[in-house]
C-alpha cells in the first residue's frame, strides 16, 4: 500500500506519459483538463510532445495523432486499451493533483527570488494560485429540471442566518450568508461598533462560534459591553455586584457558542486575521461560524503598498481581501466602515456618503447605512437604510429599530418598549381634536361633533 502511495505521489516518467497518451486517445478528456494543462509541468524528456499536443489542439481544434506525436517529438507514447468511466475519474483525480504539485513547487523556486529582493506581495499570489489550482466539477443549476425544488431551497434561506433582527432579515429574504462581505456604514459615533457587539450577542447566544476582533477598542472594553448587553445590568452599574454579573454571564455561556474578542493595532493585515483564525481554531478545535471586524478602516492591504493618504485605493484593496478571507473561512462576515462627513446632516445615504469612494460598496454584498442623532438614541430608536444588497430588491429601504441605552441591546422595534413615542402620537391627534372641537360655536351643534370626535379619540386610544 505504501509503495502504491509513493509511486502516485511520485508521479513517474512513465506516468506523466500515461497522462499524454490518455488525452490523445480520447480527446474529451484533454477538454475537461485543458483549463489546467501546463507543458511546463511535464518532464523535460515529455515536454515537447506535451507542447506539440497543446500547440496542435488550439490551431486545428482537434487532437492529434500518435503517430504525429511521436513523429515531431521523438518520443514513444503508446495506444491505450479501451477505457471505462472509472479510469478516466482516476486520471482527473490524478492529473489535478500533479498539475497542483508541479505549479507549487514552481511557485515556491519562483518565490525565493523575491524574497531574496524583499519583495514578499508576489509571493503571496504565485503560492495562493497554485494552491487553487483545480477542474471544474460544479455545472451550475439546471434551471428547467426542478422549478419548485429550488424555489423551496431559496425560501429555506438558503444557508442563511439570522441577524436576530427579524425585520432587517426579511429585507435579506431570511437573514445573512456565510461567504459574504457584510458592512454597517455610519459617522463617527453613530454606534457602528454597537451593532457589531450586538451582533456578537445575537449569534454567540444562537449557538455559533466566533470571533469579534476589534482594531480600536480595547479587549477588555468591548468585553464589557457585551456584558450588559447580555445581562441586562447597566454599564454603569457593571462593578455594583461583580458575583451577580459572573453568575448570568457564565448560564449564558452554558448554551451559548464560543465568542472569543481579540484585540488587533490599526494597521493590521487580513494576513493577521487569518494566522489570527488559523491558530484559534487548532488550539481549541472550534469550528469559526461568524467572524465581526471593528472595522473596515483601520486595516492595510496585503497585496500592494498603498499610502496611508489614498484612501480610496487603500480600502478597495482591503474589502476584496475582507470578502475572498469570508469565502475562504466560509464564514459569517460582518465590518463596518465610516461614512465622510457629508452624510452627517443627511437622512438619506447614497454611495457617495461612503468615506474612501464607491469601492467597497462594489465589493460588499450588503451596505447598512446607519442613521441616528443623540435626541433618537435617547429615544431608543436606530434606523438602517440598505445602501446595497445582493439577495433582495430592497435598496433604499429602512428598517427602524429600538435601543435600550441602559443594556445597550438593539432590538425590533416591536421589541422595546416606546411609551415616548406613543405619547407623542397621541397627543398629536389630541391636539388636533382639541382644535376642531375649539373652533366650534356654542350651540346644540358642537356638543353633536364633540360627541363624534370623543368617539373617534376612544377607539384611537383603544388601537394603540
Amino acid at each position: 500500500m505504501e509503495t502504491e502511495e509513493k509511486k502516485i505521489t511520485d508521479y513517474t516518467v512513465e506516468l506523466q506519459k500515461l497522462f499524454l497518451e490518455m488525452m490523445v486517445h480520447d480527446a474529451q478528456s484533454y477538454v475537461r483538463v485543458q483549463n489546467i494543462f501546463n507543458a511546463e509541468n511535464f518532464d523535460r524528456s515529455l515536454r515537447k510532445a506535451a507542447e506539440f499536443i497543446f500547440d496542435h489542439a488550439e490551431k486545428q481544434s482537434q487532437m492529434p495523432t500518435l503517430e504525429q506525436v511521436n513523429a515531431f517529438s521523438g518520443t514513444n507514447l503508446k495506444a491505450t486499451p479501451e477505457l471505462q468511466d472509472g479510469h478516466y475519474n482516476w486520471f482527473f483525480e490524478e492529473f489535478e493533483n500533479f498539475t497542483r504539485r508541479q505549479e507549487l513547487e514552481r511557485a515556491i523556486l519562483k518565490s525565493a527570488d523575491h524574497l531574496e529582493k524583499g519583495n514578499y506581495a508576489p509571493v503571496e499570489k504565485l503560492i495562493k494560485d497554485a494552491v487553487q489550482i483545480s477542474l471544474t466539477r460544479d455545472l451550475g443549476t439546471d434551471y428547467f429540471e426542478d422549478p419548485k425544488g429550488r424555489l423551496l431551497a431559496l425560501k429555506d434561506n438558503n444557508g442563511q442566518v439570522s441577524t436576530g433582527w427579524p425585520m432587517l432579515d426579511r429585507k435579506l429574504f431570511g437573514g445573512m450568508s456565510k461567504g459574504e462581505l457584510n458592512i454597517f456604514a455610519g459617522g463617527s459615533g453613530s454606534g457602528k461598533s454597537l451593532f457589531l457587539q450586538n451582533l456578537a450577542c445575537n449569534w454567540a447566544t444562537a449557538g455559533l462560534n466566533g470571533v469579534y476582533v476589534t482594531l480600536e477598542l480595547s479587549e477588555n472594553l468591548s468585553a464589557m459591553r457585551i456584558d450588559s448587553m447580555l445581562t441586562d445590568i447597566p454599564s454603569n452599574q457593571i462593578f455594583k455586584d461583580l458575583d451577580d454579573l459572573d453568575f448570568k454571564v457564565k448560564m449564558v455561556g452554558k448554551k451559548a457558542g464560543n465568542l472569543r474578542i481579540k484585540y488587533l493595532p490599526a494597521q493590521s493585515t487580513i494576513n493577521d486575521i487569518r494566522a489570527y483564525c488559523k491558530e484559534l481554531q487548532i488550539k481549541t478545535g472550534h469550528k469559526i461560524d461568524f467572524m465581526l471586524v471593528d472595522y473596515l478602516d483601520l486595516l492595510s492591504p496585503v497585496s500592494v503598498k498603498v499610502s496611508p493618504n489614498d484612501q480610496f485605493i487603500k480600502d478597495k484593496y482591503v474589502s476584496e481581501e475582507l470578502r475572498n478571507l469570508s469565502k475562504e473561512l466560509n464564514v459569517l462576515f460582518v465590518t463596518a466602515s465610516q461614512l465622510n462627513r457629508g452624510a452627517v446632516e443627511e437622512i438619506e445615504f447614497d454611495h457617495s456618503h461612503i468615506a474612501g469612494g464607491i469601492s467597497k460598496i462594489n465589493t460588499a454584498d450588503n451596505v447598512f447605512g446607519i442613521f441616528t442623532s443623540r435626541a433618537m438614541r435617547e429615544r431608543g430608536k436606530y434606523q438602517l437604510q440598505l445602501m446595497k444588497t445582493r439577495s433582495s430588491s430592497g435598496v433604499g429601504q429602512k428598517v427602524e429599530l429600538g435601543f435600550d441605552v441602559n443594556s445597550l441591546r438593539i432590538l425590533d422595534i416591536g421589541e422595546v418598549d416606546q411609551p415616548d413615542q406613543h405619547t407623542s402620537d397621541v397627543m398629536e391627534k389630541l391636539k388636533t381634536i382639541t382644535s376642531v372641537v375649539g373652533q366650534q360655536d356654542t350651540t346644540e351643534e358642537p356638543k353633536i361633533t364633540a360627541d363624534v370626535q370623543a368617539s373617534k379619540l376612544k377607539n384611537m386610544l383603544n388601537n394603540i
